[in-house]
């Protein structure tokens, strides 16, 4: 297990590498000059060539790459070439409203895909599993923006049941924070809830029809722990899409957090991308892959704790 984790580990690093390596030098070829996006229409060749000289893109782009991944390594992700002040802290304001929403409708698409795929899995050809596999195409059909956009005319200007914009940190009020979560949250699970449930549904259905379960059902044994088994064997593939699902409301959350006023990463990477902020989107595409090799580890750990054949890959 230990070497497994090693492997898992040291793959994990390689990716961060190479993703890391890879935007740095496609954000430079998409944004051959930035000091335009950043003085707008004050630029002049003058103040661009000052402006140049000061963020360092006068310099070959094999200088700016090794001054800023050495920078990297010692956990420093320079500083925005917009307002000048550390991209790092900048993250660590925007960073924690971002990963709320997210954790928020990770865990909600969890629980809820479980309860579903589990119903619908249990009792194929029901009236939970024709729902599942209906929400499951309705909700794959409707842009996750609209979604959002129902969500708040109906529960926030309509019932005002939350509000429509505006984030409230837990640490001034847990209620507060989490109203107004709630809908951005929601917008984002739903689709993932459907996804979960269809993949359990199936995973559990395949995993019934085994002769170990019939052996179970022989035996006697109870019906909750014959579904204990069938859950552990479906985990697996339940787990992984989990997983993508993550990576997936990260990208969401973008689009998300611009609808409900959320001052999140969402907004910071929309302006960045206009005001051509190099330094500010290196440091959100490296913290975003970060957060991923660390789910994509955890996610291989854990199934290779669930399923010793997964350790020999």
């Amino acid at each position: 297990m230990i070497t497994f984790t090693l492997k898992r580990l040291l793959s994990g690093v390689i990716l961060l590498f190479v993703v890391a390596t890879g935007t740095f030098f496609l954000a430079h070829a998409a944004i051959p000059d930035p000091t335009l996006g950043l003085l707008g229409s004050a630029a002049t060749p003058e103040s661009q060539a000052l402006l140049a000289q000061k963020i360092g893109t006068d310099r070959p782009i094999l200088v700016q790459f090794g001054e800023w991944f050495m920078n990297l390594l010692r956990g420093d992700f320079g500083d925005s070439w917009k307002n000048f002040q550390p991209v790092g802290s900048q993250l660590a304001l925007k960073l924690p409203v971002t990963l709320s929403v997210v954790t928020v409708a990770i865990l909600l698409s969890a629980l809820l895909g479980a309860v579903f795929g589990v119903a619908a899995g249990l009792r194929p050809g029901t009236w939970i599993d024709k729902l599942v596999k209906a929400s499951s195409v309705i909700l794959f059909a409707l842009p996750g923006f609209w979604v959002a956009l129902v969500l708040v005319m109906t529960f926030a200007v309509q019932l005002r049941w939350f509000p429509a914009v505006g984030y409230v940190p837990p640490t001034e009020s847990l209620g507060g924070w989490l109203q107004s979560i709630a809908l951005p949250a929601i917008a984002l699970a739903l689709g993932a809830v459907v996804m979960i449930a269809e993949q359990l549904r199936n995973a559990i259905i395949q995993a019934d029809n085994q002769d170990y379960v019939r052996t179970l059902r022989s035996r006697g044994l109870p019906a909750p722990r014959i579904v204990m088994h069938l859950l552990r064997n479906a985990a697996p593939a339940s787990l992984t899409i989990l997983a993508l699902m993550f990576v997936g409301l990260l990208s969401g959350a973008i689009i998300v957090e611009q609808i409900f006023a959320l001052p999140g990463i969402g907004p910071m990477t929309q302006s960045s991308s206009q005001n051509g902020d190099i330094p500010m989107l290196l440091g959100i595409t490296v913290i975003t892959v970060i957060f991923v090799v660390i789910i994509n580890f955890l996610l291989d750990v854990l199934l290779g704790w669930i399923n010793p054949k997964a350790r020999v890959k």
